[in-house]
């Protein structure tokens, strides 16, 4: 039997912090031949590192299963979408990129960023792997490669003569099997003064939150900034600056450089940041024990509040197809007892099942023709732009419900 180690530092791992039991991969919605076959589960346990204090969940399915054909296209979400043209503004601006800027974006999906850096004309590279997104970037004019990343893949570009001054990576680094490997990949890959940025969900905000259902197999690693620190250390790496976004429940965005690049220099932003996870127990095996009771008091108010408008003789829809979506559902025991269906945007899910649940995935209209009284939202972090997409469901007295961090109902 493989002996379970940090994929970091090493260390055996031994210690819990969340167990969720078996669950579907978050992204494999099934077809309607696919419900009665067989149905791969896989434990949801999740490890902290009592050395270097990496959350983290064991390589259960490899990424080659899980990533190439892939139901999740970033141009779907208007929020994404904007905030994804904000930042490429920012970026021009502030790193003075042009005409002879090289940008890469790692996990670049179906070219919604990379489309900003084109219409400006600065050279971009797209590296997805899954070849149904890449496609799409493709069809949009954006150079994609169809690969995973890693040194070797950084090496053979760099043989190329392809380096880069800008090299992004957004909510792909919790997606990382081999950690180690990514990030000596981003070293080899970067220009001497070149810039890597990065975004991932915040642990301290997982943890604050309780968003649970954030943890699913394809997120490997789950960070606070000190631990981000001491990876990217080892490997000569050095962040100098970081932003807290509104991003997927709270996410980071980090600055690198080359450790010996004396153009970048620390930020207070960093130090700053530094220190309140310090004195919010990061540093401390302790803090992380503390988690998994607030998971489980969720789950009991979710499915308390579920039983009741059941029992009341309540219709229940939900909107979203997300992969927390499908954490939370298989965890608290969800499916079509429950949920008569869901919405998604995307046309690449509608027609499909969620997994484990089976709960059946319809378009938007839906709503409109069933005329649920709750509108369960699944991608909670879009609250606000579900409920003034979705606010004609109050013309029949319909109401909202977000579960996470807590059960609330909007009337």
């Amino acid at each position: 039997m493989k002996k379970r180690v940090c994929r970091f530092c090493d260390t055996p791992l031994g210690i819990t912090f969340l167990d969720l039991g078996m669950s579907p991969l978050a992204n494999s919605n099934l077809t309607e031949s696919q419900l009665n076959a067989v149905e791969t589960f896989f434990p949801l346990h999740v490890y902290v590192c009592e050395a270097c204090l990496l959350v983290q969940l064991e390589e259960c399915s490899s990424p080659d299963k899980i990533f190439s054909d892939y139901d999740y296209f970033s141009s779907f979400s208007d929020s994404w979408l904007r905030h994804a043209q904000q930042y490429s503004e920012q970026v021009i601006n502030r790193f003075a990129l042009n005409a002879s800027s090289q940008v890469v974006e790692i996990a670049s999906n179906d070219g919604y960023l990379l489309k900003n850096f084109c219409k400006k004309g600065i050279p971009v590279l797209g590296i997805e792997p899954a070849r149904n997104v890449a496609e799409v970037a493709r069809e949009n004019g954006v150079t994609t490669l169809v690969e995973f990343f890693g040194e070797k893949l950084a090496h053979s570009l760099t043989d190329k003569g392809t380096q880069a001054d800008l090299l992004i990576g957004n909510n792909v680094l919790a997606h990382v099997p081999a950690l180690n490997d990514f990030v000596r990949g981003l070293k080899v890959l970067l220009k001497p003064k070149g810039v890597i940025t990065l975004e991932f969900p915040h642990l301290m905000r997982l943890m604050a939150d309780t968003q649970f259902d954030t943890i699913y197999h394809e997120h490997f690693s789950y960070f606070s900034f000190l631990t981000v620190q001491k990876i990217f250390a080892k490997h000569g790496l050095k962040v100098f600056d970081v932003e807290e976004l509104s991003t997927h429940g709270g996410s980071l965005r980090i600055y690198c450089g080359h450790e010996q690049d004396s153009t970048k220099s620390i930020q207070p932003r960093v130090l700053e940041l530094q220190q309140r996870e310090e004195k919010d127990g990061f540093g401390q095996l302790a803090h992380y024990l503390s988690f998994s009771g607030r998971v489980t008091y969720v789950k009991r108010q979710l499915l308390l509040f579920l039983i009741s408008a059941k029992e009341a003789g309540k219709t229940i829809a939900a909107y979203g197809a997300p992969a927390k979506g499908n954490t939370l559902l298989n965890y608290c025991g969800i499916g079509t007892d429950f949920i008569d269906y869901t919405v998604d945007r995307s046309p690449h899910k509608q027609g499909k099942f969620l997994p484990g649940t089976h709960i059946p995935i319809d378009e938007p209209d839906a709503i409109k023709k069933t005329k649920p009284d709750y509108l369960l939202i699944l991608p909670w972090n879009l609250k606000d732009e579900i409920m003034e997409q979705m606010a004609f469901i109050r013309d029949w007295g319909g109401a909202f419900v977000v579960p996470i961090p807590e059960v609330v109902v909007y009337p």
